[in-house]
């Protein structure tokens, strides 16, 4: 049987307002060529790296080889265990219209891991109805997990979704489905009855110590890893645990043999553990981190603020070859956090950001405005924290409520959280505390407030569509400081106005990039360097 699997990450339908007008907006060309006059026209593609006096290459150089998705290669790994002949078909395909599936499906499987709104789920199924309107259709992932029942209510184009683990389920649904038997055996399957009822296998959870792993075809330097199902938190703002109620995980020994696997058989020189807290429970890391100090790959992982309680625990991060860690600090107002149910408080937060500041682990924090029942008041704390305190890098962004899922619905009585407009949800939702339009205008001024202000703090927006480190060869101090001058330059048609002066301060910012490593080197005349621009971020604002 023909089984085209259709997975990867989602739309983009806020593309980010901040940079319009800047150097970073590829739109914006013949503006910029006007304000840069004085200096003979100036783009970021003019930046290059010193080699040993010489000039090298593109400071900026367009992100490639990012390694494969998680969810992608996680179902094509319980796939390629079947008879079955299947094609993986990314979902950017099925968003930008610009390829088509090279088989000719009988069975048509939809991932909606990184699919978290109707608009979203709608474009898909318009595109696998107008070309296969009449192959079975099945989805699973997150958001049909959690949507189950209004899917199948709402869309007949559904015929079923798996809910939870699929490694059992999907292998015995295709073999259902190709021999035409009773689907009534297949676990964790939701299937339409003729009269529209809907029929509820019996769900079962897999032991991940004794599934095997997802195997990954060919070389692959970077490898994402999962080591955990569920979430032992309840964060209000996360429907993640939702999907997966029954919290499981991996032994320390079967993460150890996985990573050794991955170096051996696929050359990997990294892994990105995708749990959304990689550093629980307790005991687990404890008796991890001492099998990973002589392992053949770095690796980097989400955590949790109150994980990190000394510079001690850093050390030990890094001496198991930890290079980098991601936290969601999310606000440093405790009433914020205390909505939030974040189960972390500010002190915690503050802790963790002094220990990390003096260690050996990169970091980047994410924060957040506008969360329900936040006033602005409220927010001054975080932003205070970003502009005055904050080091390294960080993300800031509004509130969202594109995901219906959130367990942060139970309190819109208590927050007076409303959506005025359902199509749009994320640019029409208020509350109590605040609008979006407000909210958006706060993120807008701590952004401009900690590019002015702080030397210290980088924001980590643009820099998503480059390689980075932007300097492999000089250390991470060295690399905040030109991420940060490059955006105040990027930036000065925006924040002065006047072009004389503009002009005058990127001469100096141009210096210190000069001292730092990076070279301006103007157009050939004879052949234009190709402009560097950021072409699609998703917008934190």
């Amino acid at each position: 049987m023909r089984v085209l699997l259709l997975a990867g990450e989602g739309p983009y339908f806020k593309n980010n307002t901040y940079y319009d007008g800047s150097l970073f907006d590829s739109s914006a060309r013949a503006r910029t060529d006007r304000y840069f006059a004085p200096l003979g026209g100036l783009h970021l593609g003019q930046l290059r790296i010193l080699d040993g006096g010489r000039t090298g290459g593109p400071a900026l150089v367009p992100k490639r080889g990012i390694g494969p998705h998680l969810s992608s290669y996680a179902v094509e790994s319980i796939l390629s265990e079947t008879s079955h002949d299947v094609e993986l078909f990314g979902l950017d395909g099925v968003w930008d219209g610009d390829c088509e599936p090279v088989i000719d499906p009988d069975v048509v499987l939809l991932s909606t891991t990184f699919i978290c709104d109707e608009r979203s789920l709608r474009l898909a199924l318009g595109w696998v109805h107008d070309r296969f309107p009449a192959v079975p259709l099945v989805l699973g992932g997150q958001y049909s997990n959690l949507k189950y029942a209004q899917i199948l209510t709402r869309y007949p184009d559904v015929d079923m979704v798996v809910r939870g683990d699929g490694e059992r389920a999907i292998p015995a649904l295709l073999d259902a489905i190709a021999l035409g038997r009773d689907l009534g055996e297949v676990p964790n399957l939701v299937a339409r009855r003729p009269d529209g009822s809907l029929r509820l296998s019996p769900v079962e959870y897999i032991d991940l110590d004794a599934q095997p792993s997802p195997r990954y075809r060919g070389e692959h330097p970077i490898v994402p890893y999962e080591s955990m199902r569920g979430c032992p938190f309840s964060c209000k703002f996360c429907s993640f645990p939702a999907a997966s109620p029954l919290w499981r995980y991996k032994s320390a020994q079967k993460i150890r043999d996985d990573w050794w696997r991955y170096a051996e058989h696929n050359g990997a020189q990294h892994v990105r553990a995708m749990d959304s807290t990689f550093t629980v429970p307790p005991r687990r890391l404890r008796e991890l981190l001492p099998m990973l100090v002589d392992n053949p790959v770095t690796w980097e992982a989400y955590t949790r603020a109150n994980v990190l309680k000394d510079s001690g625990s850093v050390a030990r991060l890094a001496e198991a070859r930890c290079t980098a860690l991601s936290i969601g600090f999310e606000s440093m107002s405790p009433s914020t956090l205390t909505h939030m149910n974040k189960k972390v408080n500010v002190r915690q937060n503050r802790v963790a950001h002094d220990v990390l500041r003096g260690g050996d682990v990169d970091y980047r924090v994410s924060f957040m405005a506008g969360y329900p029942g936040e006033s602005p008041a409220d927010y001054a704390d975080t932003h205070r924290f970003l502009v005055d305190e904050f080091s390294g890098h960080f993300m800031l962004s509004v509130f969202s409520i594109v995901d219906e899922t959130m367990p942060v619905w139970q309190d819109a009585e208590r927050f007076g959280l409303r959506v005025l407009d359902q199509e749009n949800p994320d640019y029409s939702w208020r509350h109590d505390g605040m609008t979006v339009d407000t909210a958006r205008e706060l993120v807008r001024q701590t952004l401009d407030d900690v590019r002015a202000r702080s030397d210290d703090a980088v924001l980590l927006l643009w820099q998503t569509e480059w390689q980075r480190p932007l300097l492999p060869d000089r250390d991470r101090h060295t690399n905040l400081r030109v991420e940060k001058l490059i955006e105040r330059l990027a930036m000065l048609l925006r924040d002065v106005p006047d072009q004389g002066t503009g002009c005058d301060r990127a001469v100096h910012l141009l210096a210190e990039l000069e001292r730092l490593g990076v070279v301006r080197v103007p157009d050939d005349p004879d052949g234009e360097a190709r402009p560097a621009e950021c072409r699609r971020i998703a917008a934190p604002a």
